[in-house]
């Protein structure tokens, strides 16, 4: 968005509404999103879509099913205004019953369906393993484009093992195919060892999304796993943002894996990236 239609929204915005509408409206233009992970103690469903609507968010990254219906979990979406962009969906679900991941993804009006996490027997040990698993996502990603949908994988520190050069999140991507996408969340990136701006670039076209979330300073925010609301932390955010546009990123999803405070951590996040994303960066 152009500062010159930031300004025009936020003066139209001044005439019939409160100052803060104005940063809601131009919140709502850009491709942010939260991930209701972040909000799981945030009280019940309709708090938590609260607090994305308050923070002028008006897309979400759900997990598995939000413990609802899909009837009901589409109303309440309808009711705050918010559309679902995509799931996290346990790799064990898909494989026990992709199709009742996708009726209820479809359901609900989503359309990206993201395996985010592996437990520990599913995590290969060897170069081998991970191009094996690489193959799997490969079979699942042809069930999912059959009913127009996409498959993305998100990423936590251990796919940044190596094995000759290579991390195992690349290994298992390539061999994913390229209609498999990733969702890197840069924070676990950090973690893992490298550079997430550097990182950003080995996936070039093949960026869904990028969890934006931040790392505390050694030794700080032990009671929130080390984490930090957006901007707050250790990561480089003027290199990363553009670096992630640059490598075709379609969202920015606010993510802490355990704030004190999360309706004000989604906050943070939405305010942060409204006044910080890239130009380029549109819906």
């Amino acid at each position: 968005m152009t500062f010159a239609r930031t300004a025009l929204i936020g003066g139209l915005a001044t005439l019939v509404a409160p100052m803060a509408m104005a940063q809601d409206a131009a919140t709502s233009d850009l491709p942010i999103a939260v991930q209701m992970y972040t909000l799981r103690d945030h009280g019940t469903l309709d708090e938590q879509l609260a607090a994305v609507q308050a923070a002028g968010v008006t897309a979400v990254e759900t997990v598995g099913m939000q413990d609802s219906t899909a009837e009901d979990l589409s109303a309440k979406l309808q009711e705050y205004g918010i559309e679902a962009i995509s799931t996290h969906a346990q790799l064990a679900d898909l494989r026990a019953d992709a199709q009742a991941v996708i009726d209820f993804n479809k359901a609900i009006g989503n359309d990206v369906i993201t395996v985010p996490y592996l437990v520990e027997e599913d995590r290969p040990a060897d170069a081998a393993g991970w191009t094996a698993l690489g193959e799997e996502l490969a079979a699942l990603s042809e069930t999912l484009q059959a009913a127009d949908m996409t498959l993305a994988y998100h990423n936590h520190d251990f796919e940044m093992v190596e094995f000759d050069g290579r991390t195992a999140l690349e290994i298992m991507m390539e061999a994913a195919g390229e209609d498999v996408m990733a969702e890197l969340d840069l924070a676990w990136v950090a973690r893992g060892g490298l550079d997430p701006v550097e990182y950003l670039g080995r996936f070039d076209d093949r960026v869904f999304a990028i969890h934006a979330k931040d790392n505390a300073p050694e030794g700080e925010a032990e009671d929130e796993r080390g984490f930090k609301a957006l901007g707050e932390g250790t990561l480089d955010w003027a290199a990363i943002l553009p670096a992630a546009e640059e490598a075709g990123a379609q969202w920015y999803i606010i993510e802490h894996d355990q704030p004190l405070d999360a309706a004000e951590v989604v906050m943070t996040g939405a305010t942060f990236l409204t006044e910080n994303l890239p130009d380029s960066a549109t819906r």
